[in-house]
């Protein structure tokens, strides 16, 4: 009897002994881990609102995206205040790696097609290992197949090149999660155009983005993004700077987002380089960005 309560004893102690080494090596590896965690959901959504997130699609998800920009609000009750003039765009986004994401677009503003890459080249992450940062670069083609307004020295439409139909943009995408509720990015970019109206009009524009996220609710945010040009020598006077404001809603596998803008262009050629409306003038257009996630890797 005495020798089976001590085989019992000896049994739970070591029982004990063993689990509580389990439970050290599993506190140690825990710790390993969070000494190079890598800081996620700095924006919700690939967008902030118009322009690019440094976020991407993880690798086997698909994005199904909708942008929606109706007409200025003070184009008055006759055009029902903007709704009857709609823009639209829909893509397709696609996580090849967890660093790489492709995209394709169409959208009726100019009736324009557009291809673009996303690349993560840092990530902010805490822990031994820390960077402040989260770093993407950003490059897009787009093919504008609406015909022309202007004809400058060709004869019509017809005798414009394919080439001349391109623009291409370059954008560093630079953020910050500060905390769990707010979120900073910068967005320096370039874009080229190959074909401009006048002579006098330049083929490249040098913008540097701003834009937050303020986390209002767990499913619900504040957002805003502004792109100020720099001042270059031949851009007409009827550009203005892009300005938006909007809320981010998340509901699942879909973020709606609600926006006012200046611009009703949907692509960084239009929105950066040729917003025309101005707020002080209450040109302001009511749209908004819908996204729908498919994880279509079946692992």
């Amino acid at each position: 009897m005495k020798i089976a309560s001590l085989l019992i004893i000896t049994a739970f102690f070591l029982g004990h002994y063993v689990s509580a080494q389990d439970l050290d090596d599993m506190l140690s590896q825990l710790e390993n881990q969070q000494a190079d965690n890598v800081v996620t959901a700095t924006f919700k959504a690939t967008r902030i609102l118009n322009g690019h997130s440094i976020e991407r699609m993880p690798q086997g998800q698909l994005d199904f995206r909708v942008h929606h920009r109706f007409g200025t609000i003070n184009s008055g009750a006759y055009n029902f205040w903007g709704i009857d003039a709609a823009e639209t765009q829909f893509s397709l986004e696609y996580g090849i790696t967890d660093w790489l994401m492709v995209g394709v677009g169409r959208g009726s503003y100019e009736k324009t097609y557009e291809g673009f890459f996303k690349f993560s080249l840092f990530r902010q992450k805490t822990g031994n290992k820390s960077f402040p940062l989260s770093i993407s670069y950003l490059t897009v083609m787009t093919v504008r197949t609406q015909d022309f307004p202007y004809v400058d020295s060709l004869q019509n439409n017809d005798n414009y090149p394919f080439s001349a139909r391109l623009a291409y943009v370059h954008q560093l995408l630079i953020a910050r999660k500060i905390s769990s509720r707010l979120s900073l990015q910068l967005s320096p970019v370039l874009i080229h155009y190959n074909m401009v109206a006048t002579a006098k009009e330049p083929n490249d524009i040098f913008a540097l983005g701003v834009g937050g996220r303020i986390k209002l609710t767990t499913r619900t945010s504040f957002n805003f993004e502004y792109y100020p040009r720099f001042p270059t020598k031949g851009i007409p006077n009827q550009y203005s700077d892009a300005l938006s404001v909007g809320f981010d809603i998340e509901t699942g596998g879909h973020v709606f987002q609600l926006i006012l803008t200046n611009t009703q262009g949907m692509t960084e050629k239009d929105f950066i380089g040729r917003t025309t409306g101005k707020w002080s003038k209450g040109d302001i257009h009511f749209g908004f960005n819908i996204s729908r996630v498919f994880n279509i890797n079946r692992r």
